[in-house]
């Protein structure tokens, strides 16, 4: 499966953006998608994941009640709405895509298959 996100881009603290991750081909449908990010001189941390089946979601504490993570898979797309930016959310976002066990969804273990990257800068 390959991983194309898009949507990063530069917007000033209390903004909203949303980033998309299209997948490459329909087993999509099969994988648990999450989004981590990453700030430089810092480890890739998670943000939010959406499991395969039944719309469970999970968020990073930094993140509840600001970022909604959904997916279409007629699409093959999966979505992560960001509200009330802050400039701590400033990093690389990535997506990712996974058919491990559950437990292993805030990790970066759990996830077979990675797209490039999209820059958030939130600026204060």
């Amino acid at each position: 499966v390959q991983l194309q996100a898009s949507g990063g881009g530069l917007v000033q603290a209390g903004g909203s953006l949303r980033l998309s991750c299209a997948a490459s081909e329909p087993t999509f449908r099969n994988y648990n998608m999450g989004w981590f990010r990453q700030a430089p001189g810092k480890e890739r941390e998670f943000v939010a994941v959406i499991r395969w089946a039944g719309g469970i979601t999970d968020y990073a504490d930094s993140v509840k009640g600001r970022f909604t993570i959904s997916r279409d898979n007629a699409k093959n797309t999966a979505y992560l709405q960001m509200n009330s930016l802050k400039p701590e959310d400033t990093a690389v976002y990535y997506c990712a895509a996974g058919r491990t066990a559950w437990g292993s969804r805030t990790s970066v273990v759990g996830y077979n298959y990675w797209g490039q990257g999209t820059l958030v800068t939130v600026s204060s």
